[in-house]
């Protein structure tokens, strides 16, 4: 095993022109996480803070939209961390609000019900 190891190092070495065998930092130390499907608390938990926030932009312009919304997706991050132990990445969660308004919108409905519900 450790010879199939060292020819993959040297096969990768000589297809990108390098010397010597340097771990990859940029990929190396991306954090993954696993996916898994969302329990429906976390989504109704997600789904509240990016309708309070206003991610979808409906009553406005704002100034650096992209910023703000990496700002309301992080807060998701902790809320959902904080609150059901679960980590999930930005990535994962942008992904998961397009596909319940998309794709999903039954689902969607029952979570409007339920927040509506809770006020």
């Amino acid at each position: 095993m450790a010879d199939t190891q060292q020819v993959c190092a040297n096969y990768s070495n000589e297809e990108e022109g390098e010397e010597s065998p340097e771990p990859e930092t940029s990929r190396s130390r991306r954090r993954r996480f696993k996916a898994s499907n969302m329990s429906f608390g976390e989504m109704l938990e997600m789904v509240d803070i990016l309708k309070k926030a206003d991610y979808d932009e409906k009553y406005g312009p704002y100034p650096n939209p992209n910023v703000r919304k990496a700002k309301i997706i992080a807060k998701v991050v902790r809320s959902l961390h904080r609150n059901f132990g679960v980590r999930r990445s930005k990535d994962q969660l942008r992904k998961r609000w397009s596909d319940l308004k998309l794709r999903e919108r039954e689902q969607c409905r029952k979570i409007r019900r339920v927040l509506q519900k809770r006020k």
